[in-house]
């Protein structure tokens, strides 16, 4: 099954006091590309998470927002820590002892005192499980996505892939009519311009342009690369890279069809191919 790299998805878990929400979304990137946007208190998730999504993905510019949001419903206890606070109050003591002109300590400042309050909110070890759920739940969402897109992609190339064989098709029977026609237009121009040229020689020029514009050799390996991206889209997993490499081959082939070209038709068949495997180039871009 061929995936896109394009997707997203999102899961939620209320959990009393707190709720979890988790949001992935992806671009086309060359390589796998993670980037976390977690507020500090879920932090010591990032290293699951990212363990999670290299297992599952392959390319693309992943971003996974974590964030923890707590519910208004749900009152919290807030209390002091005792033992600080008196460690507080015998370091003030002695300072004011030192220094009488010192300003005592205001109550905002005593609350804000770091490890001053503790509260009953859930820790970090009680969310991990309902974490690493959500996590798993939204990447099968989030892969599904993926692959549903890189079905239509899928079929979008497999259609253009029809069109190119028809035009292959169209093209192989008219090779030997347009080298034969060449021949005899090359022959006769020939024998106009050097009269003294005898037919032997003729028949050697004549051979050598009609190799120049035998373009058999291009439809078939056109055709083996149609075929050889038709194997890809069937056999699926990660193809992306695979499949660009033959959009380039492809395309050097319609262009030395093109150049090769003695007959109106043919480059016509050419210029409609080229358009197709560009066509193909920007879905397989999208390609996991």
């Amino acid at each position: 099954m061929i995936h896109s790299m394009t997707g997203f998805a999102v899961q939620t878990r209320d959990l009393g006091q707190v709720s979890l929400n988790l949001e992935l979304r992806s671009v086309n990137s060359r390589y796998l590309d993670l980037f976390f946007r977690i507020g500090d208190e879920l932090r010591q998730a990032e290293p699951a998470l990212r363990e999670l999504i290299t297992g599952r993905l392959t390319r693309g510019k992943v971003e996974c927002r974590l964030n923890l949001h707590t519910n208004g419903a749900a009152p919290r206890n807030l209390a002091l820590n005792a033992g600080l606070l008196d460690q507080l109050r015998e370091a003030q003591a002695r300072v004011r002892a030192s220094l009488p002109e010192a300003s005592p300590l205001s109550v905002s400042e005593v609350l804000r005192w770091p490890g001053m309050l503790a509260d009953d909110g859930v820790g970090f070890n009680e969310l991990q499980p309902a974490l690493l759920e959500m996590a798993r739940a939204a990447l099968d969402e989030f892969v599904a996505t993926r692959r549903r897109e890189g079905e239509k992609l899928a079929t979008m190339i497999t259609e253009r892939l029809v069109r190119m064989r028809e035009l292959v098709a169209l093209a192989q029977p008219r090779v030997p009519e347009i080298v034969a026609d060449y021949q005899e237009r090359l022959s006769t121009r020939l024998r106009e311009a050097v009269a003294s040229l005898d037919e032997d020689r003729i028949r050697q020029e004549v051979a050598l342009f009609a190799q120049r514009i035998d373009v058999a050799e291009e439809l078939s390996r056109l055709t083996a690369h149609l075929e050889e991206v038709a194997r890809i889209l069937k056999a699926g997993g990660a193809a992306g890279k695979r499949l660009d490499f033959l959009m380039q081959e492809l395309n050097r082939e319609a262009n030395t069809l093109a150049s090769k070209s003695a007959a109106t038709d043919i480059t016509g068949v050419a210029m409609e191919m080229k358009v197709l495997i560009e066509q193909m180039r920007e879905q397989v871009q999208n390609i996991e």
